[in-house]
């Protein structure tokens, strides 16, 4: 399977990009390196990605394991190398899960299948990055 996606050009520092789905975004740096603010950061899209992808498998698996959660949260630091070209070196990815009846083994069965076998951009990250996964259960 092959992705395109088409980023335009739209003056200063700012671009707009789309994806498969047809839907747009707008990309911008920071006014400290030029743009205006007015979009998106290239390296904190790579942590969102990370997190709606292992999110979705996540909520998939929830679905079918017909698991009871009120709320679902995912955090993620990602620490930068000092030198250029700056990239994660090393990711923290933790899950929070909130309701009355958590069913706490198979919500971190969900956490494993995803972070190990499903989530290919958890796959893309470990080939540059350490990667430390924590889960927490938080009862309402």
């Amino acid at each position: 399977m092959t992705n395109l996606i088409t980023t335009q050009w739209k003056g200063g520092m700012a671009f707009e990009t789309n994806n498969a789905s047809g839907l747009t975004f707008r990309i911008d740096a920071s006014p400290e390196d030029g743009g205006e603010g007015k979009g998106m950061r290239p390296k904190s899209l790579m942590l969102s990605a990370l997190a709606g992808c292992s999110g979705l498998d996540i909520v998939n698996l929830i679905k079918k394991m017909k698991l009871e959660v009120a709320d679902f949260r995912i955090d993620i630091t990602g620490e930068l190398t000092e030198e250029h070209p700056k990239f994660y070196h090393a990711v923290l990815v933790e899950y929070h899960f909130y309701g009355n009846n958590l069913a706490e083994a198979k919500l971190q069965r969900a956490v494993d299948l995803s972070v190990e076998k499903y989530c290919g951009v958890m796959e893309m990250f470990r080939s540059f990055a350490t990667m430390e996964i924590k889960t927490y259960f938080h009862p309402l």
